[in-house]
């Protein structure tokens, strides 16, 4: 199989590509070489998805089996690289997200609950941010996917909604940010209680159920999401082994970390009151070859990537994280 990955050069993009490239596939990535690295054994050409000259310049050089647009955001710049690429592939495969949905995260989600409404010709002015609620990234993602349809039609599209990816080489910083954390040792802050259930998802699981959507030729659209069988004990309890941290976990009600002025989903990574934030079938998904590996594994897996690459706190988003001052007046109240 042929495969052209808009993008592909970090994390969900770049796992698709070495599991493509591990299977045997030809790969062609296309990017703008700003960010990431290639990886060796792929055809890489440069050029600007916002470019339409380039955008011809890249349908001109070849023809693939499929497309896996990884890049994709805004559904008037998606509408026109689909259509500038259809000549030239069978398939077009959309990276998008739950927050595409109208309902999250507030409600429990299958493919059948609705996306929210964005035209597939909308620039990326439309959609607003409410809080709990829609953000213009889901309104984006939505109009996205009906971009894609609208040009391929439901026969050869196909679209994964991810949820939280986690594993090695996470540039988000969520898992990284609890690992240095707790690294550190001392009373660890850790939200709600240990048995709440979690669903993050492993980035090689993605990349591994993407190529078999491809080589199975599956259509329509697939929640990829944790199986809902972790908690978040499992995972911040794994963190404590991998590091081999004297670290104490302090489970904190949601009422004292609100009263604290904590924010959510980003002080304190993946923590979010809302009910549906967790609440994800991926049954269908699973039923098509979606496997996922214990949270354990993309802990451990995670961390190890992490001492041979040396990342510090001081490399993650500004936004991630508690100050410790804030974090050690919550575990002194």
């Amino acid at each position: 199989m042929r495969l052209l990955v808009l993008g592909g050069s970090l994390f969900v993009g770049r796992g698709i590509v070495a599991g493509a490239l591990a299977r045997g596939w030809g790969v062609t990535t296309f990017n703008r070489g700003r960010s990431g690295t290639d990886l060796p054994g792929a055809e890489v050409i440069h050029g600007d998805r916002w470019n339409r000259a380039d955008l011809e310049r890249l349908a001109a050089s070849g023809t693939w089996d499929a497309v896996v647009d990884v890049s994709g955001y805004v559904p008037q710049n998606v509408l026109e690289v689909a259509s500038v690429l259809e000549p030239s592939a069978g398939r077009y495969l959309f990276i998008s997200t739950l927050s595409a949905y109208r309902g999250w995260p507030i409600e429990a989600l299958s493919e059948e609950s609705p996306i929210l409404e964005c035209p597939p010709d909308a620039d990326d002015t439309f959609g607003e941010d409410v809080k709990d609620g829609p953000s213009r990234y889901g309104y984006q993602k939505a109009g996205c996917e009906r971009a894609v349809l609208k040009v391929f039609g439901p026969e050869r599209s196909s679209v994964l909604r991810l949820g939280v990816v986690l594993g090695p080489e996470e540039y988000v910083g969520r898992l990284p940010w609890w690992l240095l954390r707790i690294a550190e040792g001392g009373r660890v802050a850790a939200p709600e209680r240990p048995d709440r259930s979690i669903q993050p998802v492993d980035v090689r699981d993605v990349a591994e159920f993407a190529l078999t959507a491809l080589d199975r030729g599956l259509d329509g659209a697939f929640n990829v999401a944790g199986s809902g069988e972790a908690t978040f004990g499992d995972l911040l309890e794994s963190c404590v082994e991998a590091t081999g941290a004297d670290a104490e976990l302090v489970w904190t009600p949601s009422e004292v970390l609100t009263a604290h002025g904590v924010r959510q989903w980003n002080e304190l990574p993946l923590w979010r009151t809302t009910p549906g934030t967790w609440n994800v079938s991926s049954a269908k998904a699973r039923a098509a070859g979606l496997t996922t590996r214990p949270i354990a594994d993309t802990v451990h897996d995670t961390w190890t990537w992490m001492t041979e690459t040396g990342l510090t706190k001081d490399r993650l988003p500004e936004e991630m994280g508690i100050a410790s001052e804030k974090e050690r007046r919550i575990l002194d109240r």
